[in-house]
């Protein structure tokens, strides 16, 4: 379980676990929970069979995409109540149901979910399982906001020079110290997000 402010790094760092795990050369897949209708993500994440609802056809969800590799659920706060439970099924016994088939489904994927919001008031709140909680709450990773590690920024300055350069096909300038200096005085109340924004935009212009 990843947790922390927006743009602290939690997707990069779902990556880089899986990437350094015995499942690297399995698939990672990716869902934000946030960004699925509350009505479909059943569908999303379990798939689908001929009969399920009118037009519906045989689909792979996202568990069944993820087979030997890791499930990243980002948002998972988001997910519906009823929706919640059965991913606490398949997290207990590894099998699940497809929307429209009586045929179970075994699932060998490993889980790694990301959220910004206290999970124990939204338990409070009954809008998260309690129990669902206690089964991705097995390992925690807190992603420290920006303010809480200033130390990093001007590491990440480099390295976001680099990488932002060579995803526009720029020529890679290094951070002058007066440029790092204002960058490492300045508050990131969007985190790593914000901070890549403002070295893109000063690189393309």
């Amino acid at each position: 379980l990843l947790t922390g402010p927006n743009g602290t790094g939690k997707t990069q760092l779902a990556h880089a676990i899986h990437a350094n795990s015995q499942r690297r050369n399995g698939p990672f897949v990716e869902l934000n929970c946030s960004a699925i209708p509350e009505n479909l993500i059943e569908s999303e994440l379990f798939g689908t069979m001929p009969g399920a609802f009118t037009g519906a056809r045989r689909q792979a969800g996202k568990v069944e995409a993820a087979e030997g590799g890791t499930l990243f659920l980002d948002e998972i706060v988001e997910i519906p109540i009823t929706a919640q439970g059965k991913l606490l099924q398949l997290l207990q016994s590894r099998q699940y149901y497809p929307l429209g088939s009586n045929k179970i489904a075994t699932a060998n994927i490993r889980l790694i979910a990301a959220t910004n919001v206290d999970l124990p008031a939204m338990i409070a709140a009954k809008r998260f399982r309690e129990d669902l909680f206690y089964r991705i709450n097995v390992v925690n990773i807190r992603m420290p906001a920006l303010s809480e590690r200033s130390e990093d920024v001007g590491v990440l300055v480099d390295e976001l020079l680099v990488r932002v350069a060579r995803d526009h096909s720029l020529t890679p300038l290094p951070a002058s110290e007066q440029f790092r200096r204002a960058m490492e005085t300045q508050e990131w109340p969007g985190n790593i997000r914000q901070l890549r924004g403002v070295i893109e935009g000063a690189l393309i212009k």
